[in-house]
């Protein structure tokens, strides 16, 4: 961010007018500084959702939703997604650059050898209710990690959050297989150091069950494509719960934790599994596309996994979630039924003035969904996985917090609209 004092805005009011500072960030957007807005005019701003709000300057992701950008560190999306794997992305995202291959090696030791959890906290999380979403038992789980590890807990301590960061990378996968297999009766299976930490995920998660050979391939590849798709995307409804709970120095457990709640929700991680169900509804109802598509028009039915509240124009991780998602299906005998009428429906609404003068474009949950499905992973998997991808993004946000000198807690206006001052009944 560069300050040029020459820029300003001028605010007029009531009281007079006061010089507002713009900053110009790396790729060129202006962001109009507001930090003497209430101490010169008494005005405070009122912006339900933070739509025009940035709350911190950050150098880890950068998108144009405009033109359908997104950079992890100023590299593509694109490129990413092709070339890197899920643990040097997470690499690049956390520290700022990608490894060198030594750094890398080093990255993946550290992880292998903090991915069990001790006993005590298995039988923890055996003792949860084995019907319980997913979602709330990590949660819970991820917070129990401050328990068990009170040794990195101190946010003023880089040795410690450091620590901290390696042992949420390397357990979240143990946690989230270990709960997925007690929803279904089976018993755990401990991390092999002898795998990446994709293939280790799925071994978890999957055990004897697990694809191998080409298949087997093809299912890491796609894994890790989504994690590193999903690894940030700037200051997003959970990304930004991780920044509000970390501003009172709230450890990184705590702060992840909050994060991984607020990713449950329909609105921002729950989206693939929704697109899944309207593309059952669909199919199930025998409703033809055009049709379905008309009862969106009139209201009467959503368009899952279309639109997006950043992006105007194509979700970037679409395009590479949409090629991945041929690749699943093709190998598979008996086509996904749910795929092709997630092409159809696609086709159609591109074609649909309605929707394209809308900026309604697919968005990175329209295929998930169906490619998770395919996989073999329940509906009420697809959120966790997200988390497990999403995780790079929590730590970097919250270790770059910790070391902005313009660090202070969160402390959000409000605009009151209530009763004035009343009298309690029978004081005059």
């Amino acid at each position: 961010m560069s300050d040029d004092k020459e820029r300003t805005v001028e605010l007029h009011y009531e009281g007079g007018v006061l010089k507002l500072p713009v900053f110009t960030g790396t790729e060129g957007e202006s962001t109009i500084e507001l930090k003497t807005l209430l101490g010169s005019t008494g005005m405070t701003t009122l912006d339900p959702g933070f739509g025009n709000t940035a709350s911190c300057s950050s150098k880890i992701t950068y998108i144009d939703g405009a033109a359908g950008i997104l950079r992890y560190r100023g590299y593509p999306i694109e490129d990413l997604a092709v070339h890197s794997t899920f643990l040097e992305s997470a690499y690049l995202v956390i520290y700022g650059e990608l490894p060198e291959p030594g750094q890398l090696k080093e990255f993946s030791e550290q992880l292998r050898d903090n991915s069990d959890i001790p006993a005590d906290m298995g039988a923890f999380i055996d003792a949860m209710p084995r019907n319980g979403h997913p979602m709330a038992l990590i949660s819970s789980a991820v917070n129990t990690l401050a328990a068990y590890y009170d040794d990195s807990v101190d946010p003023d301590d880089e040795n410690q959050v450091e620590l901290a960061t390696i042992r949420l990378m390397a357990k979240l996968p143990t946690i989230a297989a270990r709960i997925y297999r007690n929803s279904i009766g089976a018993s755990p299976i401990a991390p092999d150091p002898s795998l990446d930490y994709v293939d280790n995920f799925i071994r978890m998660t999957f055990g004897d069950e697990a694809p191998t050979g080409e298949l087997g391939e093809l299912f890491n590849k796609a894994v890790g494509m989504l994690l590193v798709l999903h690894a940030d995307h700037e200051l997003n409804c959970s990304t930004a719960t991780v920044r509000v709970v970390g501003s009172s120095k709230a450890d990184i457990y705590a702060s992840v934790a909050s994060g991984i709640n607020a990713l449950s929700g329909p609105s921002h991680g729950g989206a693939n599994q929704a697109v899944l169900e309207m593309l059952e509804e669909i199919r199930d109802s025998g409703i033809s596309i055009e049709d379905f598509l008309e009862k969106v028009k009139a209201r009467e039915m959503r368009l899952m996994g279309f639109g997006h509240r950043v992006y105007k124009n194509f979700d970037p991780r679409s395009k590479e979630i949409k090629v991945l998602a041929s690749q699943i299906l093709d190998s598979h005998d008996n086509p996904d039924e749910l795929f092709a009428l997630a092409l159809k429906l696609e086709a159609a609404a591109l074609q649909d003035s309605y929707f394209t003068e809308r900026k309604l474009y697919p968005n990175v949950d329209f295929y998930t969904g169906v490619i998770y499905r395919t996989m073999g992973f329940p509906t009420n998997m697809f959120t966790v996985l997200f988390a497990i991808g999403r995780l790079p993004g929590w730590v970097a946000h919250y270790r770059e917090q910790l070391s902005d000198p313009a660090f202070r807690i969160a402390r959000p206006r409000q605009h009151y609209i209530g009763s004035a001052e009343r009298r309690y009944p029978g004081q005059g």
